[in-house]
């Protein structure tokens, strides 16, 4: 039988796993007898927490919600998991990077020794894909706001700021705030958004959270709809790519290059990378457009047999005229000698 220290921190995360517990279910999974889970339930309450017993054929036990916060157990991997993502919170820009850092500080501190040094060993190091300008940091009370709007099923009311000039109406007064349905709450590219039905437009649309100024109070409670795919993770990643809502980007082609396939794979993210030969492989991309893919083939330095559709032998074709114009312009420039006086 293990110890009743062990006991007793298997038996309070079996109790937060699920609501309600049969006594004969809680014995069986701990290897114990009935008695002694009566007697661990005694124990448990007299550390404060609330461990309530449910009646029934069976009998069980339920963790009530405590107006005092007993002493906070969590089992090995728990631990572990809790200061992983601690430290991965503080590079949310979710403007709780400091609350977190002291969070993980005094985790670590009433850890186990043998904990800690399982914690020390593990640094997590978020890489943020490089932009012309660091992503903006949120206010963590409109994070609070807009996922409490989304819990609650109301009608959320905002002004929304934007880099273009705010819009006017034709007597010169700025226009209403904004009225959506709140869906989702959704991070993407290291910044923060939100997923709504917009009221007064009749559409779907996505808000960057930290341009987001909520009104007070909410709206009325709405029917939540259903989100076009279904999955909110495919219909945000269609949004930002421009597609039609099934997650994949408009425009997909197929091409060989006289490249290894290693090579190849090192620089593409995307993409489906299939070895032909030592220095040979098929490559099936996807972009924004025909001439964006046509261009992001084209950076790798080899020959390119074009494989299909048209539209991205099209594109290659305007590009080369472009590029080429281009390349007599230069030299145009380059032969005429300077004028002088």
């Amino acid at each position: 039988m293990p110890k009743t220290s062990a006991r007793l921190l298997s038996l309070l995360s079996l109790l937060q796993v699920r609501r309600d517990w049969p006594g004969a279910l809680l014995a069986e999974r701990l290897d114990i007898s009935p008695r002694t889970v009566r007697r661990d339930v005694d124990r448990l309450r007299e550390l404060g927490y609330p461990i309530l017993s449910t009646k029934g054929p069976d009998g069980g036990y339920r963790l009530d919600i405590g107006t005092e916060l007993p002493p906070l157990l969590f089992d090995d991997d728990q631990a572990v998991a809790l200061a992983v993502a601690l430290q991965i919170a503080t590079t949310t820009g979710a403007g709780i990077e400091e609350a977190a850092a002291r969070a993980l500080n005094t985790v670590r501190q009433v850890m186990p020794a043998r904990l800690r040094r399982r914690v020390d060993t593990l640094q997590v190091t978020a890489v943020e894909r490089p932009t012309a300008r660091p992503n903006p940091q949120v206010d963590s009370g409109v994070l609070m706001t807009l996922g409490t709007a989304v819990h609650a099923r109301e009608v959320l009311r905002f002004d929304y700021a934007s880099a273009s000039p705010p819009e006017v109406d034709d007597n010169g007064a700025q226009t209403p705030p904004r009225r959506v349905e709140p869906h989702h709450l959704v991070t993407w590219g290291g910044r923060w958004y939100l997923v709504a039905w917009d009221l007064d437009r009749d559409d779907w649309r996505t808000f960057r959270a930290d341009r987001i100024i909520p009104r007070t109070p909410t709206g009325p409670r709405f029917t939540p709809r259903e989100l076009p795919g279904g999955n909110v993770a495919a219909f945000v990643t269609s949004r930002f790519r421009g597609s039609d809502g099934s997650g994949d980007w408009p425009c997909r082609g197929e091409v060989i290059l006289d490249l290894p396939a290693a090579t190849v794979s090192r620089h593409t993210r995307e993409g489906i990378v299939e070895e032909l030969g030592p220095d040979r492989c098929r490559l099936v991309l996807g972009s924004w457009s025909w001439p964006g893919l046509a261009a992001t083939i084209g950076r790798f330095d080899a020959d390119i047999e074009v494989i299909g559709p048209a539209e991205l032998t099209a594109a290659f074709a305007h590009l080369a005229r472009r590029y080429a114009d281009a390349a007599t312009d230069g030299a145009s420039t380059l032969t005429t000698p300077p004028s002088g006086r």
